[in-house]
């Protein structure tokens, strides 16, 4: 199970899925009455607003994105648990790491909320004003040119081989990113409120690093790859200290894919409102063919394009027990 990150939040996301499966319902429920006493206004208010209300412009704010992601990852995966698919091995991006931790058991649910709740809360109190742009180059080209700046400026994130994501203060990103442009790179900026994994996090290290202390872990009792070291972890994800550092260094998704692959995986499962990481396993992968399955899609209606997944994981040999 690949459990998407911050970007993939659409407005309406879960409504279909609540009004079509008690499992899904059930494990949504839960999750928002936790959020509710977290956050300054009820989390279904804003991930259900009516399209270009005030409370539909929440949807783009890191406080809500995060526990609305949490929210809807966690409660597909009980839907796809209450058909007996089970994960053999997790992995998420940024935000999405935090899903599949608490779906592996490393922290209770009560816990995990509370970890997501204060991570979005934190990240939207600090100044805005940061940037971040993907490069199509390598990252030994993309860290040399970073080095520099290396005050303002991080590598955010190594999605492929020659897919990285830069981030910090907007001038030094922007002067990065028109280097590589004039010499024909591709590059992309990407649309974010705050520029995650970056020093710009800096501030908010302290108070998130007191909750993350507040939190009971446990080793998990699935398999999981880790955003910082990109390998099959345990023990590690057992310190507050790892959720401090995972909310400031880069996400080695690319090495993860490779670990996930060398740990025996052919198929995976985007658990998210729309598909993001299915698209990078291509080139993290290029010489093999694994079977890549979207649990929804943008612009299909939910309870459908849930069940074309199911469908698809079956045809592909996967097991269902209803």
């Amino acid at each position: 199970f690949l459990f998407t990150g911050q970007g993939a939040q659409t407005p309406g996301m879960g409504r279909g899925l609540c009004a079509a499966w008690p499992a899904f319902r059930e494990a949504f429920d839960r999750c928002v009455a936790l959020f509710d006493r977290e956050l300054d206004r009820p989390l279904c208010e804003v991930m259900w607003a009516e399209p270009g209300s005030a409370e539909s412009l929440l949807l783009d704010q890191t406080a809500f994105i995060q526990p609305a992601l949490f929210t809807v990852e966690y409660a597909l995966t009980a839907l796809w648990r209450s058909w007996g698919v089970e994960p053999e091995l997790v992995a998420g991006h940024s935000a999405g790491e935090l899903v599949a931790a608490c779906v592996a058991g490393v922290f209770s649910l009560e816990d995990g909320v509370r970890l997501v709740a204060a991570r979005g809360r934190l990240m939207q109190g600090l100044s805005a004003g940061g940037a971040m742009v993907s490069l199509g180059a390598p990252e030994a080209e993309v860290a040399a040119a970073v080095a520099p700046h290396a005050a303002w400026v991080s590598v955010a994130a190594v999605n492929g081989p020659e897919q990285v994501v830069i981030a910090g203060v907007e001038q030094a990103v922007q002067a990065i990113a028109a280097g590589f442009a004039a010499r024909g790179v591709r590059t992309k900026r990407l649309h974010v409120s705050h520029a995650s994994h970056s020093p710009l996090m800096e501030p908010m290290l302290e108070e998130f690093g007191r909750v993350a202390a507040s939190v009971t872990y446990r080793r998990p009792s699935v398999s999981l790859v880790s955003n910082l070291s990109g390998k099959v972890v345990a023990d590690e994800l057992s310190a507050p200290g790892y959720w401090v550092r995972h909310v400031r260094e880069a996400v080695r998704f690319a090495d993860g894919v490779k670990a996930l692959h060398e740990a025996g995986a052919g198929t995976f499962l985007e658990v998210g409102p729309k598909p993001t990481l299915l698209g990078l396993l291509p080139a993290c992968l290029p010489e093999t063919e694994p079977t890549l399955l979207a649990s929804l899609r943008a612009g299909r209606e939910e309870a459908a394009g849930v069940l074309e997944a199911l469908g698809r994981l079956w045809a592909a040999g996967g097991s269902v027990s209803w």
